[in-house]
């Protein structure tokens, strides 16, 4: 079993206004390939236990593996780098440059990164917006395409860096069932050919029941 993603009792606390503990004794595993949503109600924890399995919180209790790596205790610097390496991010709002082109849009998280060339990242752009459909659409401004071709652009960028995980917060969130379906037919080409791991926070139960196991929180557990 090739283990992606693990937590070990991780705890998470709110001091303000009052201390309130937002996640409690979270232990989970996430296998190369396998595609898990995250579900519960508002407030059970979903958003929170994402934020500290992306990196991006690091003020918890517990131990958090990243491609077999203990992040607990990397510096902020450290945990940039690996987020742009491992992790590519799908959002609700998929947060495009609109003044920049699509395929400009694509390239810049690599570009960020500064590890290949111009050239090679153009390249790879423009095979992804292949893959996804959309290739015709590389060269207008990201403002001018729909929004089903808006959220395809932004699981682009998230897969240039050649990710080991896409985390999702509730990436159809804003999209119609026909694209909303597009979208999750995507995420399964990417688990299943690609073996990448997706973890995706979501509301919409028919999303979820077709992925491989969801994860569904209530007060802070893993119920």
């Amino acid at each position: 079993m090739d283990i992606i993603l693990k937590t070990e009792h991780i705890n998470k606390y709110f001091l303000e206004p009052t201390k309130l503990q937002a996640l409690k004794d979270i232990n989970m595993e996430l296998e190369r390939g396998e595609f898990v949503s995250i579900m519960g109600k508002s407030g059970s924890g979903k958003s929170t236990l994402l934020y500290i399995l992306s990196t991006m919180d690091t003020n918890y209790e517990g131990d958090l593996y990243l491609d077999g790596k203990k992040m607990s205790h990397l510096s902020k610097n450290e945990l940039a780098r690996i987020r742009s390496e491992k992790i590519g991010f799908v959002f609700q709002f998929h947060y495009l440059l609109p003044e920049f082109s699509v395929l400009k849009n694509v390239m810049l998280p690599a570009l960020k990164l500064g590890i290949e060339s111009d050239s090679v990242i153009k390249k790879r752009a423009m095979e992804t917006l292949d893959m996804l459909d959309i290739a015709d659409q590389a060269h207008k401004k990201a403002y001018r395409i729909s929004g089903g071709q808006k959220q395809r652009t932004s699981i682009a960028r998230a897969l240039i860096n050649k990710p080991k995980i896409i985390m999702g917060d509730e990436p159809t969130g804003n999209l119609d069932s026909k694209n909303a379906d597009k979208v999750f037919d995507i995420f399964k080409t990417l688990s299943k050919e690609k073996g990448l791991s997706l973890l995706v926070v979501t509301h919409d139960h028919d999303f979820a029941k077709r992925t491989d196991r969801i994860i569904e929180l209530e007060d802070g557990r893993i119920i």
